[in-house]
């Protein structure tokens, strides 16, 4: 039986990189293709027979078939989904013809649609791209940055994993593009993605040598007790509280520290309200005891003040439904 080969292939991928099936189909029968390509110069390295159709591509492969038994649409980057429905059609109406196959000469690998990205965002950033991004700092970006971050938590935090996905997209854009900026950035200073993937990639292999290094390690406090001791020897920091980020929330940032200071058993009391001499200090120090009552009981001081403060804010709400549209 006559058949009509779609090739499909990665466009993320180099160009001759096909499977052996692939190669086998393009080197026994003619190959069709609508545009000019990497792809169609590495088929026709082997010698095979590649003709661009400038149009009429349907009636074109069925010439073909008749002609040698077999012919290949060597399929463009976005996979002509317009001509296999065109061709799936006609041979659905006059079976006889040809018998039309689907074959993937390449598959896109995981993570793939971030080259995409990269790619896009390169564009975005570029002359001729969006004014705006180009215009963009570090600095003027971090407030963005903070937003994203919260608005995936907020996500998290309902339990909405689809809103978790595209919010992750968002702080993914930030990733991008800051690091699309960097490549603007002086001789000596300038990186790329690959230098922030790379860096990660490196990060992630030697802090778990339980995974990649064939190192034993039973419980999770072994394997955090191991992190720590690698990350301490990574990075020369004359204090525990080194590396902490300060300019997270208040209640987060007392939080943090205190865990810090418990880890390497330092009793540091905390101040005493009824000893501070103005109302701030007093209520701050009240507020860190606050704090450090919360994580001797294991709760997150953080999370538990945004619980109640939402609550609050539906209280609020619920009263100004309440009440005649003169006192709103």
């Amino acid at each position: 039986m006559a058949r009509i080969v779609l090739l499909v292939t990665s466009p993320r991928l180099p160009a001759g990189l096909l499977t052996a099936a692939a190669w086998d189909v393009v080197r026994q029968a003619p190959v069709l293709t609508g545009a000019e390509s990497e792809l169609t110069a590495a088929v026709r390295t082997v010698g095979a027979e590649v003709t661009v159709v400038a149009g009429r591509a349907t009636q074109a492969l069925l010439d073909a078939v008749a002609a040698h038994g077999t012919a290949v649409w060597l399929a463009g980057p976005t996979g002509d989904e317009a001509l296999a429905r065109e061709l799936g059609l006609r041979l659905a109406r006059e079976p006889g013809l040809a018998e039309l196959e689907l074959m993937y000469g390449s598959w896109d690998p995981p993570g793939a649609r971030l080259l995409d990205a990269v790619a896009v965002m390169d564009r975005l950033a570029s002359p001729g791209g969006d004014p705006w991004k180009r215009a963009q700092t570090h600095r003027s970006l971090a407030g963005f940055l903070l937003e994203e971050c919260y608005e995936a938590y907020d996500a998290i935090s309902a339990d909405d994993t689809d809103a978790l996905r595209e919010e992750l997209g968002d702080v993914l854009l930030q990733v991008l593009l800051h690091a699309r900026l960097a490549e603007n950035l002086p001789e000596g200073e300038r990186w790329t993605v690959d230098d922030v993937a790379g860096g990660l990639v490196d990060k992630m292999v030697r802090r778990n040598p339980h995974v990649f290094s064939g190192a034993e390690l039973g419980s999770l406090e072994e394997i955090e007790a191991s992190w720590e001791r690698i990350k301490r020897a990574e990075k020369a920091r004359d204090s525990v509280l080194d590396g902490i980020a300060l300019s997270q929330p208040a209640l987060a940032l007392a939080a943090k520290i205190l865990d810090r200071a418990a880890r390497v058993g330092l009793a540091v009391p905390p101040p005493l309200a009824d000893t501070q001499v103005d109302p701030e200090a007093r209520l701050g120090a009240s507020l860190l005891a606050t704090v450090a009552a919360a994580r001797e009981a294991g709760i997150d001081p953080e999370a538990a003040l945004r619980r109640t403060t939402l609550a609050y804010a539906d209280a609020v709400r619920a009263a100004e439904r309440g009440a005649p549209d003169h006192s709103r």
